[in-house]
């Protein structure tokens, strides 16, 4: 399903185009983004009568992907959607750059097939312990809320599909990060003040706290907050959109 990343159908009409081709990709409609390349023509008893083309462009993995195994969550933020996690290969400040370039250009090319005007503001993201080096793609502009969806859902997969795209290009994994006017940023510092408190709540209760149900990559975060830590650990547990991160009270060593 990875190599294809797009595809072109055609139909008696849009609807059924899109329909053939979603049925090609093996993805759901909710998966792809369309775009119209021609219009369906009638003419009198069909002579000459054209049928209606479109490309389909998968932005989500297929919901029979398999699903990330428990460790992904101490051991995946920037490749969440990746069934696997391996550690990154050292970059140079140039070759960060050039991902940075051609991404850019890939989510410029994104939005404007969505028939979204912004701004795209790319910057090296600060370094950060246990997380590959990266550049952020900031998208800026009017009302962009449809571009992160119910919890980052949207965002989530545009920034899938810019990493493919970009990796293709480069021949390598792309260290990127996708932002919408900040959300992430906002995101993530929240979480990492809710991860604080509810630490010690754990500690003064003595017992396991739960976090609300969160996708992999804001466990992640959760994690990296906490590592440090001596007084807890965490762990993620449920299956799905369920899972979520428990924060566990470490036992004082007898001495």
């Amino acid at each position: 399903m990875s190599e294809l990343l797009s595809i072109e159908a055609t139909g008696v009409d849009i609807e059924s185009a899109i329909a053939k081709g979603v049925q090609e990709l093996g993805v759901g409609r909710d998966q792809v983004m369309v775009e119209v390349l021609e219009e369906p023509t009638r003419r009198l008893l069909g002579l000459g009568a054209k049928l209606a083309r479109v490309r389909l462009t998968v932005i989500r993995a297929p919901e029979s992907a398999a699903p990330p195994s428990p460790a992904a969550d101490s051991e995946t933020l920037f490749y969440e959607d990746e069934d696997e996690a391996e550690a990154p290969e050292p970059v140079t400040e140039q070759e960060l750059a050039q991902v940075a370039e051609v991404g850019e250009a890939v989510l410029r090319k994104l939005l404007s097939l969505m028939g979204i005007q912004a701004t795209i503001s790319a910057q090296p993201a600060p370094r950060q312990s246990g997380e590959p080096q990266h550049w952020t793609l900031d998208v800026r502009g009017g009302d962009l809320s449809e571009l992160i969806g119910r919890r980052g859902e949207v965002l989530a997969a545009l920034q899938y599909i810019t990493r493919l795209v970009t990796s293709r290009h480069i021949k390598r994994r792309a260290h990127l990060v996708v932002d919408v006017d900040g959300y992430k940023a906002r995101r993530e510092e929240m979480l990492r003040r809710l991860a604080f408190r509810m630490a010690e709540q754990a500690i003064q209760r003595g017992r396991t706290v739960s976090m609300e149900p969160m996708p992999p990559h804001e466990r992640r975060i959760v994690h990296l907050t906490l590592k440090d830590n001596p007084n807890v650990s965490t762990e993620s547990v449920g299956e799905g959109e369920n899972r979520k991160v428990t924060i566990v009270p470490r036992r004082p060593q007898q001495s």
